[in-house]
């Protein structure tokens, strides 16, 4: 049934998508040359990759270490506060790679360090939009996001779908969230396979992404170096004698989110 709901929305939002990518792709055509599309592998649903598909807003680097947020151009930079760049992941949504509603998909670099619990995440297709989304989108930690996916997957239902819609229309409206301070997400740590965590006693309560800053079950293992949002230079993270997460690391990349 829910899979019957995505490709109706999928058809019904296509009248209006595809003229629009089309639009999109003569503009970034015209601005960058080709390709129109960014192509990335992804991890979906019970840990099967995929290429997901995002219209470019980055031009070519002019020399190899040139940083990624220079790149950006105008009408990138558009398309990402307006999400148009994920426009062509409705052709990932027709082919059953993704559903409307779900965790967004990471990269297999990530995935191959979850934790057991973590790959919980991956007993759903990834979605075009999700309760970690609309709960902060890149300006939470991967940690926050994890279990606020985790939580998703738990408790998904239609009411809940309908509910994280309407506040997906809310973000697009008054986009925030959509690059992490300095540019760049912090990272999670290598799990260790701690034991599993007692069920909390109020199970179904709606967690949001300050309270899942306690929920996180993972230790403070080495962290592991890997992809980040393309927007900026790496901070330098401040020194602290007991962290409580793990400072971000890695250089960014291109599309990461």
């Amino acid at each position: 049934m829910k899979r019957g709901g995505d490709l109706a929305i999928t058809v019904l939002t296509g009248i209006v998508a595809i003229p629009l990518g089309l639009m999109i792709a003569l503009l970034i055509r015209c601005t960058m040359g080709g390709p129109v599309l960014f192509r990335q592998t992804r991890t979906g649903l019970r840990g099967e990759e995929f290429e997901i598909l995002k219209f470019r807003t980055m031009r070519d680097k002019r020399f190899p270490e040139e940083p990624d947020a220079p790149r950006i151009t105008r009408l990138g930079d558009l398309l990402r506060r307006t999400s148009l760049d994920e426009l062509p992941q409705l052709w990932n949504v027709a082919r059953g790679e993704m559903g409307v509603i779900g965790p967004r998909p990471t990269l297999p670099e990530q995935v191959v360090h979850y934790s057991r619990r973590q790959r919980g995440r991956l007993d759903v297709r990834p979605g075009l939009t999700g309760w970690a989304q609309v709960q902060g989108r890149n300006s939470i930690t991967w940690p926050e996001r994890i279990e606020l996916d985790l939580w998703y997957v738990g408790n998904r239902s239609l009411g809940l779908d309908l509910r994280i819609l309407v506040l997906t229309v809310k973000v697009l409206l008054n986009p925030a969230g959509i690059t992490a301070a300095g540019g760049v997400n912090p990272g999670f740590p290598a799990p260790t396979e701690p034991a599993e965590p007692a069920e909390p006693a109020a199970a179904t309560a709606v967690p949001t992404a300050t309270a899942t800053a306690t929920a996180v079950a993972e230790p403070a293992p080495a962290v592991i170096g890997l992809p980040r949002q393309a927007t900026g230079p790496r901070p330098v993270p401040p020194f602290r004698a007991r962290p409580s997460r793990p400072a971000p690391v890695g250089a960014a990349v291109e599309e990461a989110s």
